[in-house]
């Protein structure tokens, strides 16, 4: 009589509590991760996390556990650690078995997060959109199961696609849920929950030979998801608090940041109605006859 598998001392069984998904290749790739290892990572980086940080966190936290399909947007310039923010987060839902699609609208950027993937790669937005598009996504298909699974999506540097690249997403996912959620043609994105983040202040979708009324018509703000969006800001500059510096120095670094800052939010001209900013004497380079060798000569001064 032949042995069961069970009866042999030493054999490796199969889990049967696993619940990867292997008919299903994305599936697969979204929950074949070290489960324990992101746990003890996600105990860590929820330590270092700041105020800021950990409202956002329990408003996600709040919108998944409840079915909430919120809408959320995190605004937060360079240095206060968006990113630290999205890996706090996913680090505690994919050790739950929970999917979480992490994406952002450049390449570089999307390699910052764990298993990141472009917007337009992982979701099919066609390159030439337009009001009317949609993603190319069929119902019945691996990617199509994929969303119906998804617990949270999340889209860094959303302010730098065009709105209809979003709003694309917005209509396939209404339809492709609805048999996840009721409501799912009612509410934005399905009902899923998505987390929008990126800022204003930085690069808005380029309009090829476009005008300002063109770029600002493009930007998220203008689209009519923006009117579903919770919006909370990042105002912890971190980077600054991680510097080891004399106070003097620090002091400088913090009012040239809130300098920038003035620039972006549009509060800082010298002469508004020119568009005008006045720079301040520290940084400026004295009038020399040749402006390009003056330039190179302090940017490479040992070149």
């Amino acid at each position: 009589m032949g042995k069961s598998l069970k009866e042999i001392n030493g054999m490796p069984l199969r889990d049967e509590g696993a619940t990867i998904d292997f008919s299903n290749r994305l599936i697969h790739e979204e929950t074949n991760f070290d489960v324990n290892s992101m746990a003890t990572m996600h105990m860590k980086m929820h330590m270092g996390m700041n105020v800021c940080q950990i409202n956002v966190y329990e408003a996600i936290m709040n919108s998944i556990t409840n079915d909430m399909g919120q809408l959320i947007f995190v605004q937060g310039y360079g240095g206060t650690r968006k990113t630290y923010l999205w890996n706090t987060i996913i680090s505690k839902l994919r050790p739950e078995s929970k999917i979480v699609l992490a994406v952002a609208t450049s390449e570089i950027v999307a390699l910052l997060l764990p298993n990141g993937r472009t917007a337009h790669s992982r979701f099919h937005i066609p390159l030439d959109i337009d009001a009317e598009s949609t993603c190319d996504i069929k119902k019945g298909t691996h990617l199509a199961e994929l969303l119906c699974r998804t617990s949270l999506i999340i889209w860094d540097e959303a302010p730098m696609a065009h709105r209809f690249c979003l709003e694309a997403l917005d209509c396939t996912l209404r339809d492709i849920l609805q048999d996840r959620f009721p409501n799912a043609s009612t509410m934005p994105f399905g009902g899923l929950t998505v987390v929008l983040g990126g800022d204003f202040r930085q690069i808005l979708p380029v309009i090829p030979k476009g005008e300002r009324a063109d770029t600002i018509n493009a930007t998220l703000n203008s689209s009519y998801l923006w009117g579903h969006a919770i919006v909370f800001h990042l105002k912890i500059n971190m980077q600054l608090h991680s510097i080891c510096a004399t106070e003097v120095d620090l002091s400088e670094i913090m009012q040239f940041d809130e300098w920038l800052l003035q620039i972006g939010d549009g509060s800082s001209f010298y002469d508004s109605e020119n568009g005008l900013v006045k720079i301040p004497t520290d940084i400026l380079l004295e009038s020399p006859k040749d402006n390009i060798t003056s330039i190179v000569d302090k940017v490479y001064p040992n070149l």
